[in-house]
């Protein structure tokens, strides 16, 4: 798990906005099996601006189908085998919006996908932060404090996919030196012991054969 905006413990979206309420944010990084599909499910309000994210961390070529479907199934966002993308749209209907992860097209490598989903807008830190007069020049500095935060969340989010991806990366590389390296020591051991049988034949003592002619 990579990070969490949820007041309750990270679990997938459905359940999440059944057992914590209204869900303005959630992140969820989940294994993705080869020749399998997972689908996540959120109620929307019409009207309400979201934003899809995601990303491949590890597996494969790092890419994933993904999908998003309104509650009427006509499909308003696809794209085919992306390491990463974002799309961001405004519900036009009320009801239950689905968006699904699919790697059937992989026989062999299992993925892990990470995906940040957000429905709405933050609620403001002050109740009466939309008021007609100023804010104070705490509340004001709170209000940019909370802002900065937000952002470092985001940008150390970010960093730990990355760190992550590389390192997947670093280990896939890693893993191929390692028997590219025993292949060519099987190789060479092969090809010494061939030419010391091939040397030694030429150095070998050969029965030769006398033959006497009589008078």
């Amino acid at each position: 798990i990579l990070g969490n905006r949820l007041e309750c413990p990270l679990i997938p979206v459905l359940w999440a906005q059944l057992l914590c309420g209204w869900v303005l944010s959630s992140e969820l990084t989940f294994e993705l099996p080869d020749n399998a599909k997972q689908c996540f499910y959120e109620d929307i309000i019409i009207g309400t601006k979201c934003t899809l994210e995601f990303q491949v961390v590890t597996g494969g070529h790092y890419d994933v189908d993904c999908r998003l479907e309104d509650p009427d199934s006509t499909t308003l966002y696809k794209e085919m085998k992306k390491q990463y993308d974002s799309f961001t749209f405004t519900a036009a209907k009320n009801g239950t919006y689905k968006f699904c992860f699919s790697n059937e097209f992989s026989t062999f490598t299992h993925k892990t996908v990470y995906f940040d989903f957000q429905v709405g807008d933050d609620p403001p830190l002050f109740p009466n932060e939309n008021r007609v007069t100023a804010l104070t020049q705490m509340e004001s500095a709170c209000v940019s404090i909370h802002e900065a935060l937000k952002s470092v969340i985001d940008y150390q989010t970010h960093f730990r996919l990355r760190e992550a991806q590389g390192r997947s990366r670093a280990e896939d590389l890693n893993t191929r030196v390692a028997f590219w390296s025993i292949g060519e020591a099987i190789i060479l051991l092969v090809v010494s012991i061939s030419q010391v049988v091939l040397l030694r034949s030429f150095f070998s003592d050969k029965k030769t054969t006398t033959t006497r002619v009589g008078s």
